[in-house]
């Protein structure tokens, strides 16, 4: 897949040549990076800090161009060598960017990376490091949903169901929404109900048990209850960027989303703004908890690049403590940075902290890429209502071949 050619910005800092103490020349220093369109302005100012900070020692000439964290991943593996030198990506991407060699491992101040995020053991650590090797820099911590809501419809006790906060919705003619296409967001129903999906040791296929007949709760039971979720007059199927144009228009009262989306909904519900964990939802009879994917966005290095010191140096300076605050700050993302997560102002955050109740019953993300065409389809046919009227276990069986194929279906 050719990258696409968004020019967002490119800033080009020439500073006059200057002569050190030692009477040696600064060095030259060009680089490049790719990062969404949301992380635009946001990148420029860390990188004027960041030349500033070194300017007695480079010359730099640094490019940044936008390129959708989902699709680097494809954008990279398709011209590595023409990729960036520093590009931002979720962590979900991690697998096959590290096995197709385009990654350059972490060298230079490794230990304190490490203990910046947690330590080795941590999820934040684990999801960009492999065979104890770190291949990438964490940079947010909050790739992962919850439930918003809004105060003036929804008390503590009726954002803990699903149910009622649909009944809730519907009498009041507003709406509670959720992406049922997107496998990320509908492996909240099947891991509530028991049922799991993971990438297999080979980093290419999938294991995936969600068309099971004969466990506590089968697959027929997750796929019943997505559907009376469906038809409910308080539920809303819709898009990220549907979902934030309807929290706007005040249609939507209430969804599962990520932080990421925290300022957008902050402002529309105003001083009823409030986030908590995911509630639960019937199934075959029963109130289950939902679950939830979790994940992180890295900053990886192309193993290409022809200035790794400075590039490492870089995406330290990206990544570090206060830049993942002024993150948060400006953008709602959780830290990585142990330290960052814990302040007062992050703490105090309500997404922040629907993801900590939330993090009890989420997962770090792990699935091949033949985990979404097949999830996609199969969630478009439950948020339309099964109008066809096909048999719910074939489409759990279809599903969940593609899912488990060696190659997309």
């Amino acid at each position: 897949m050719a990258r696409r050619t968004l020019i967002c910005f490119i800033m080009v800092i020439f500073l006059a040549v200057a002569v050190s103490g030692c009477g040696t020349e600064q060095a030259n220093v060009s680089l490049s990076i790719w990062t969404s369109a949301d992380e635009q302005e946001i990148m420029k100012e860390m990188i004027e800090s960041f030349q500033e900070h070194y300017e007695k020692e480079a010359q730099f000439e640094i490019t940044i161009s936008e390129e959708d964290e989902k699709t680097c991943r494809d954008t990279v593996l398709a011209d590595p060598a023409g990729a960036a030198d520093l590009y931002s990506f979720a962590s979900d991407q991690f697998d096959n960017l590290q096995r197709e060699n385009a990654l350059l491992p972490i060298t230079n101040d490794t230990e304190q990376i490490i203990s910046d995020n947690g330590g080795p053991d941590s999820a934040a650590v684990l999801s960009s490091s492999k065979d104890g090797t770190l291949y990438a820099y964490p940079m947010v911590a909050s790739n992962g949903y919850f439930m918003y809501y809004n105060t003036a419809y929804f008390t503590e006790n009726d954002i803990t169901s699903f149910d009622r906060m649909l009944d809730i919705a519907a009498e009041n003619g507003k709406k509670v929404a959720m992406d049922f296409t997107s496998g990320w967001y509908i492996y909240s129903f099947f891991k509530g109900a028991g049922l799991d999906v993971e990438m297999n040791e080979d980093r290419v296929t999938n294991s995936c048990n969600w068309n099971d007949r004969s466990s506590s709760y089968t697959g027929v039971d997750v796929a019943n209850a997505m559907l009376v979720i469906a038809g409910h007059d308080g539920f809303l199927n819709c898009t990220d960027e549907n979902f934030v144009n309807g929290v706007k228009d005040g249609t939507i009262i209430a969804g599962i989303n990520g932080a990421w989306n925290s300022g957008n909904v902050e402002e529309a519900f105003k001083e009823n703004y409030n986030a908590a964990k995911l509630p639960t939802f019937t199934l075959a009879g029963n109130q289950v908890q939902m679950h939830s994917f979790a994940g992180y966005k890295l900053l990886g290095i192309n193993a290409h690049t022809k200035n790794p010191e400075w590039a490492m140096r870089l995406a330290a300076w990206l990544t570090n403590e206060e830049n993942q605050l002024t993150r948060f700050r400006k953008r709602g993302e959780g830290p990585s940075n142990v330290k960052a997560a814990a302040s007062e102002e992050v703490q105090a955050a309500p997404a922040i902290k629907a993801l900590s109740e939330q993090s009890a019953y989420s997962h770090l993300q792990n699935v091949a890429e033949t985990f979404w065409t097949p999830t996609f389809k199969f969630g478009t046919t439950i948020a339309g209502g099964n109008r066809d009227k096909a048999d719910i276990q074939k489409l759990l069986d279809v599903m969940t071949e593609g899912i488990t194929s060696a190659t997309e279906k």
